[in-house]
């Protein structure tokens, strides 16, 4: 096993970040439930935070460890640190990571407020040195998305995309981090035991089955600020795909999108970060008689995915020690819903077991 750390910095100091800072720091002082204790030759608390970046005054200039628990985030709180982090949140630009709608909006309309001067992300990370910059920006953040991917190439800073903007599945993109020595995953990471897994799974195993899919949905609702960002439709498109993608991948027979619904519903306030799915399969048996199966998943959503999130960062790291682009594939189709490649769960299974 490494003794050597795992630097991370992150963008987006949200609710998936205030889990998943809040799991490493827990990993510290006990064992950590719901991932391995170890995975690529590192532990949880291997992982180190060298930076963090956000837009909301609220928690830039704060302590990480103070910042992750600032409103409008609404997560579960199951371990707050009792020491400084080290690390104080600095100012990154804007540009379309927040939506415009948001200023009608209590919750959200202080985010921009203050003085604070945005610092030059490509020059900081430099400084900073992490292995990977995490990207937890908004949902739409298509302009931001693409500077942070440029700045990290401009660092010599390795990425890993937890949204759905298409960084690392674009063959531009990911040919330029190639031609710079770096690695790149993603994107749009899936929860540890989420709606998308749970869709997948039955899919591939109804189709395995014989069943021959009809139509089916999955429909979410959620009261954290990333539903909330996700009422503006036009910032929905890119994770919708990548929703659907990721599902439809599993089915063997072609099916029109007309038969196909996946996506963000609708945003509840007081469910905060609590996300109810709704998923439903139709299908034919023996004969053409018809099945259905109609469920309710309710899990607190940022949790959820920082589970993931933690192995695919020490995956990560093994990648980067053995420049391991076979490596850097499989752990985003296993962690993520687009990939440059979509692989099923089995052969993924087989390919980390072996």
């Amino acid at each position: 096993m490494s003794d050597k750390k795992i630097k991370i910095a992150i963008i987006g100091v949200g609710n998936c970040c205030s889990s998943l800072v809040q799991g490493i720091e827990l990993s510290k002082i006990s064992q950590l439930s719901g991932v391995k204790k170890v995975l690529g030759g590192y532990k949880v608390s291997d992982i180190d935070i060298v930076g963090a970046f956000d837009i909301d005054v609220r928690k830039v200039g704060q302590d990480l460890h103070e910042a992750i628990f600032q409103y409008p985030n609404c997560t579960e709180i199951f371990h707050r640190p009792n020491r400084s982090s080290k690390v104080i949140v600095e100012k990154t630009e804007v540009m379309d990571g927040i939506s415009e709608h948001l200023k009608n909006y209590p919750e959200a309309k202080r985010i921009v407020e203050g003085t604070q001067i945005a610092i030059d992300l490509s020059v900081r990370l430099k400084e900073l040195s992490p292995d990977f910059l995490i990207s937890y920006l908004p949902v739409g953040s298509e302009k931001m998305s693409e500077y942070v991917a440029e700045s990290c190439i401009r660092a010599g800073v390795n990425f890993i995309n937890a949204i759905p903007v298409f960084i690392c599945s674009n063959k531009s993109w990911r040919s330029r981090f190639k031609d710079a020595g770096l690695i790149c995953i993603g994107d749009d990471i899936k929860s540890q035991i989420g709606a998308t897994i749970i869709h997948r799974t039955l899919s591939r195993l109804l189709n395995k089955r014989g069943v021959v899919i009809d139509n089916t949905y999955q429909l979410n609702v959620g009261g954290n600020t990333d539903f909330l960002n996700m009422l503006n439709r036009n910032r929905l498109e890119s994770k919708k795909i990548s929703k659907t993608q990721s599902v439809t991948s599993q089915i063997e027979h072609d099916m029109s999108l007309d038969n196909v619904h996946i996506g963000p519903s609708d945003y509840i306030p007081f469910l905060n970060d609590n996300k109810i799915a709704f998923i439903y399969l139709e299908g034919k048996l023996f004969g053409g008689q018809k099945m259905t199966i109609d469920l309710k998943l309710s899990v607190e959503d940022s949790p959820n995915s920082a589970g993931s999130m933690i192995d695919a960062i020490r995956l990560g790291k093994k990648a980067i020690e053995n420049n391991d682009w076979e490596l850097v594939d499989n752990i985003s189709a296993l962690y993520f819903k687009s990939p440059n490649v979509q692989v099923s769960d089995d052969e993924l299974w087989k390919f980390f077991e072996d």
